[in-house]
């Protein structure tokens, strides 16, 4: 799947000023093939085969057409286009091929994300099984998507939830890997370790659908808040 372009040095991680979102940091120059400037992969590490996937992250609404694409596009300009990581979004009720609904596109675009060539996807068992981490938008989502793939669930969590979790992992425990692709596997293992001893306030992130320009706006400032501590785990410093 080809990432979205993103705003340099942007990151979906803080509101300011009206919605768009600020920047955490800019990405190193690396000799990997295909990724330029942004590239998000330690070039040192060869425990994978050049431009292979190693990290999927799957978002998960139900029709996939407002939160979970809004999740995915915004994770993706803040990570950059390395194909070592893999974003994606489907839904438990989705219609293949649709388009982002109008005012979700709106309010992507007015946050710093890409809207172009989105279609939606049905969420299935072999997506879940394929994904390294699946982040839903409700509690109910969550259960849907364990339901196709049992084993998935110590690795699936809300949006919100993971969010809070990442909140409380301590920073140096991430941040101390060179390679951002370890740095996600050790991010699960770490906010899975804190499940249950963290307090999630609103684990759901409500459906704007059919809603107005308020509930669009709304939906995606929780959807950036909550990603603002996992993304500023994952990408390099600003001094990189």
């Amino acid at each position: 799947m080809r990432a979205s372009p993103g705003t340099t040095g942007t990151t979906p991680g803080l509101v300011a000023g009206e919605e768009r979102a600020t920047g955490i940091g800019r990405w190193a120059p690396s000799e990997h093939e295909d990724c330029g400037s942004r590239c998000w992969r330690d070039p040192r590490d060869e425990r994978a085969p050049r431009g292979g996937v190693r990290f999927h992250i799957l978002f998960v609404c139900t029709a996939n057409i407002c939160r979970s694409p809004l999740a995915e596009r915004l994770t993706r300009s803040a990570l950059g286009p390395c194909p070592a990581v893999r974003v994606s979004s489907a839904g438990t009720h989705a219609r293949p091929g649709m388009e982002m609904d109008r005012r979700a596109r709106g309010t992507l675009t007015r946050l710093g994300g890409d809207p172009a060539g989105f279609t939606s996807s049905l969420l299935t068992p072999a997506r879940v099984a394929a994904a390294d981490l699946v982040l839903t938008a409700t509690s109910r989502h969550r259960a849907q998507a364990v339901t196709l793939h049992l084993a998935a669930a110590t690795r699936t969590f809300t949006i919100a939830e993971f969010g809070a979790l990442a909140r409380a992992v301590q920073p140096e425990r991430i941040l101390r890997h060179a390679d951002p692709v370890r740095r996600a596997r050790v991010l699960v293992e770490e906010a899975r370790a804190l499940r249950g001893l963290v307090r999630v306030d609103e684990p759901d992130i409500a459906d704007p659908y059919g809603g107005s320009w308020l509930a669009y706006r709304l939906a995606g400032r929780t959807v950036t808040r909550s990603l603002a501590a996992p993304l500023r785990l994952l990408t390099p410093p600003p001094d990189v």
